[in-house]
């Protein structure tokens, strides 16, 4: 069964969270945790990765918190799904792991067909999509 995690499920609300806010606008941990209904250590170690990839600035001291690192509508559902789940993989034989049976198992080009839908559905929508669907 593919199920998105709890950690995936509060980088999104996180990360739509923030790009709710006017672009520039640097919000306290706390502020988003709390807004987003999120464990504010669960959270924090989520924005440090997502800082790590691009995705949001981090600042320290007063006025610090994080913000945007670029537009939410060059953020995918699937690249914070990814940063969090790692990649989208139905079963093992389409992962990097690979299977020994893929070139003669009948059953293989299923699942690769299955992982390029949810692959393409999730590529499909940004962070901006879904902070607009929230209003």
């Amino acid at each position: 069964m593919m199920e998105l995690t709890r950690k995936g499920e509060y980088a999104i609300r996180g990360i739509v969270h923030l790009a709710r806010l006017p672009h520039g606008n640097v919000a306290l941990l706390s502020e988003i945790a709390e807004a987003a209904e999120l464990p504010q250590t669960f959270l924090a170690k989520i924005f440090q990765n997502f800082a790590k990839l691009g995705f949001v600035n981090s600042y320290r001291g007063t006025g610090g918190g994080f913000s945007l690192a670029r537009p939410a509508a060059a953020i995918t559902l699937r690249q914070v799904v990814e940063a969090v789940e790692g990649p989208i993989a139905p079963n093992r034989c389409v992962t990097e792991l690979g299977c020994e049976r893929s070139a003669t198992c009948r059953v293989h080009t299923v699942w690769r067909r299955v992982q390029e839908q949810v692959v393409g559905i999730l590529d499909g929508v940004t962070i901006e999509e879904l902070a607009r669907e929230e209003d």
